[in-house]
């Protein structure tokens, strides 16, 4: 019999925000900031996610969760949180592992701390079912059939201060504690004896529309969290884009149409640190450009550009080097790296990318590209695989 299990649904379809799992709140993807609330909980033995999509699956994967692959009968807009959960615990149970307690969390939640989770399970000692919530100060009006107007929770006669309203509370949705066997029992998250866990009000913030997650991202520090020793262990090769990673994107033009760029020395260090470790690279270049292969050739590292066809060409260097994609690592940092980083194990972008590659990011780096994020990316990788 296990302790605590906690489950995170995730599937791939969402309305409000296209990719809606995989956008970064803080730098990361919100079903990394729910997997690292929990996974970071001494009182989680461990952290499944239940996902219908690959890209989420590799998330989840990277940041040291496992994953439940869950049917698409049971990832449509109209499936319950509770038929998902309960399709979790069955495969579960097909693999002997019998929680005593679920840990329901929802990544929509972004700004879940781990302090909120060791909360809500000690005080799921006491009850049947726990769920997080907020408490409401606010009047509520609500209108009636014939269109009249009646206060809730007050009478509008006798206007009191806020806080001498009854105590009200609003339900957060990010967290569920629930008996594992009273959950099977009543099919339902909320059962039994209820306790309910306060979150305050401005880390309670659902993510359901664009608006919603610029709020998030406007309250959430930028978090420089890497993904698990395991991910960063498993990495072989590296491939980079040149432009924007190994540069920070800007040319100098001169007269004579003759071009030329920043690049940092720091990230010639990392570069060194990675040859050390016995790392293969490649620069994976679309532009063709005397810079590109003069860094290269100045770095030792192999170099193909003018490349119009960046996957077709990855796949052809991974082939002639005996590796497999699960154990590489590209970084890139626009549109036309979005194929590469979709296919590899770990596919990473500096903080300066653009935002059309945070679906296709699991990593992104605190440095900007031509400033430190190569060096950044080395000093991660190395230090794990000498743990």
């Amino acid at each position: 019999m296990n302790g605590v299990i906690a489950i995170i649904p995730a599937r791939g379809g969402s309305k409000g925000i296209k990719n809606k799992n995989l956008q970064h709140v803080g730098g990361i993807p919100l079903v990394a900031r729910t997997i690292l609330a929990c996974k970071q909980s001494r009182m989680v033995d461990d952290v499944y996610v239940s996902t219908d999509n690959s890209k989420i699956a590799r998330v989840a994967i990277a940041y040291g969760a496992k994953v439940i692959e869950r049917p698409s009968e049971l990832a449509l807009d109209a499936t319950s949180s509770e038929s998902v959960l309960l399709h979790a615990l069955q495969e579960l149970e097909n693999q002997n592992i019998r929680p005593q307690t679920i840990l329901f969390a929802q990544c929509t939640s972004p700004l879940t701390q781990t302090s909120d989770v060791d909360g809500i399970l000690r005080l799921k000692v006491n009850y049947d079912s726990c769920f997080t919530v907020a408490i409401n100060h606010s009047f509520l009006w609500r209108l009636s059939h014939d269109q009249t107007l009646t206060g809730v929770n007050h009478d509008y006669t006798v206007r009191l201060p806020r806080q001498q309203l009854p105590i009200e509370y609003v339900e957060t949705g990010s967290l569920f504690a629930l008996d594992a066997t009273g959950f099977k029992q009543s099919k339902h998250r909320f059962f039994g004896k209820m306790g309910v866990y306060e979150i305050p009000a401005d880390r309670s913030i659902d993510v359901d529309t664009p608006a919603d997650l610029a709020i998030a991202n406007a309250l959430a520090n930028f978090s420089p969290i890497q993904p698990s020793p395991e991910t960063l262990q498993s990495i072989k090769a590296v491939i980079f884009d040149f432009d924007g990673v190994f540069t920070d994107n800007l040319v100098s033009l001169n007269e004579d149409g003759v071009e030329s760029v920043f690049c940092s020395r720091s990230d010639g260090v990392g570069i060194k640190m990675l040859q050390d470790s016995g790392i293969q690279m490649l620069i994976l270049s679309k532009e063709r450009n005397l810079v590109v292969s003069a860094r290269g050739k100045k770095l030792g590292v192999e170099v193909v550009q003018g490349c119009d066809d960046k996957k077709t060409r990855l796949m052809q260097w991974v082939k002639e080097n005996n590796l497999e994609l699960l154990n590489c690592a590209y970084i890139g940092n626009d549109v036309n790296d979005i194929e590469c980083m979709e296919m590899v194990g770990l596919s990473v972008a500096p903080v300066d990318a653009h935002p059309d590659v945070e679906d296709a990011t699991i990593w992104k780096l605190r440095s900007m590209g031509g400033r430190g994020a190569i060096r950044e990316f080395a000093d991660s990788v190395v230090k794990n695989r000498i743990l």
